[in-house]
């Protein structure tokens, strides 16, 4: 995704407003540098125009999974054969962020079910900041003495161990129980920090922290992998896709005078106005769906997000855009 040069961003700002028809009045006055003379929050919108078509983003090749999907899983699958994962989903999909594949002319759509409940015993590295000074303690970053798999699990258990100390969070998707868990057999056979001989202490990002090592038990979701087929033709994947993904659809002849006077007053980047904005903002705003940002009082309301984000098609391109409030009570 790259973002708008100017004069494309511009013209699709005035595409959304002037699919509405023409507008009344002007935007905000003559001395406000195109912002509207309210004196509420400011809402701004920035633009980015998607590169290509939403089958580049969203659909792999057989033969070039994500890093992260499970491609024993998708083997199976495609084949029909029996398989199952443990504790994580085989292709990371979830219901808004579905994945696809496409296997010798036909785009399946991936996702699990779960099958199963296992509980297993697993060690788990927890680190606590040294209190007294440790002669010579084992280099726990990255290219330090220890395997891979440490270093892994060291950095992601400095993270939890940082965050003790609220000097920041972690990421909770990779932190387990306060530290980090060697789920499968080849990690806890690599480990040196699991050995009979593993050093008490290590040190990561000049913090030397002390080795607490526990036996915990989990207990884990089994799931199937399943591949759906759900188009032959790429124009119906990508009909697919826009209907997952893509929200207000514009017209190229939609332009009107009054939109392209907000093309001349906008931002390359981002336009923002303060409330009560102008009307040709405003009618941009119902354009893109975002209708709960017209009223004033929109920090009162339950359930609104002061940041929302979307896509919306312009033409036969399709667009990211923004929302962001700022300032005001």
């Amino acid at each position: 995704m790259t973002k708008l040069a100017p004069s494309r961003r511009t013209l699709l700002a005035g595409a959304v407003a002037g699919g509405l028809g023409a507008v009344a009045g002007c935007l905000g006055n003559d001395d406000n540098d195109g912002q509207s003379g309210g004196d509420g929050p400011e809402l701004s919108l920035s633009l980015s125009r998607v590169d290509g078509t939403l089958r580049d983003r969203h659909v792999r090749g057989r033969d070039d999974p994500p890093d992260h999907w499970d491609e024993a899983a998708l083997g199976a699958v495609l084949a029909g054969d029996s398989y199952t994962t443990q504790h994580r989903k085989p292709f990371f999909a979830e219901p808004d962020d579905p994945a696809y594949v496409r296997d010798e002319g036909t785009y399946y759509r991936l996702r699990s079910v779960a099958v199963d409940e296992v509980a297993e015993t697993h060690p788990i590295l927890r680190l606590f900041e040294a209190e007294d000074e440790v002669e010579s303690p084992v280099d726990g970053s990255e290219g330090g003495e220890l395997p891979r798999v440490d270093q892994r699990a060291v950095r992601i258990a400095h993270f939890a161990a940082r965050a003790r100390g609220n000097e920041g969070g972690y990421p909770a998707d990779l932190v387990d129980r306060g530290g980090y868990a060697y789920r499968t057999a080849a990690a806890r056979e690599e480990s040196a920090l699991l050995a009979a001989d593993a050093p008490d202490h290590v040190r990561h990002r000049d913090t030397t922290y002390r080795v607490e090592i526990d036996r915990e038990r989990f207990h884990e979701t089994v799931y199937r992998p399943t591949a759906e087929p759900v188009a032959e033709r790429p124009e119906r994947m990508e009909a697919i896709l826009r209907a997952t993904f893509v929200g207000p659809r514009i017209g190229a002849d939609d332009l009107s005078a009054e939109a392209r006077r907000i093309v001349d007053r906008a931002d390359a980047d981002e336009y923002g106005e303060r409330y009560p904005y102008s009307d040709e903002y405003t009618a941009l705003l119902r354009a893109l769906d975002a209708r709960p940002y017209l009223d004033g009082g929109i920090r009162n309301d339950a359930g609104v997000l002061t940041e929302r984000k979307g896509m919306i098609r312009y033409g036969d391109d399709y667009y990211e855009w923004e929302l962001r409030l700022s300032g005001g009570d």
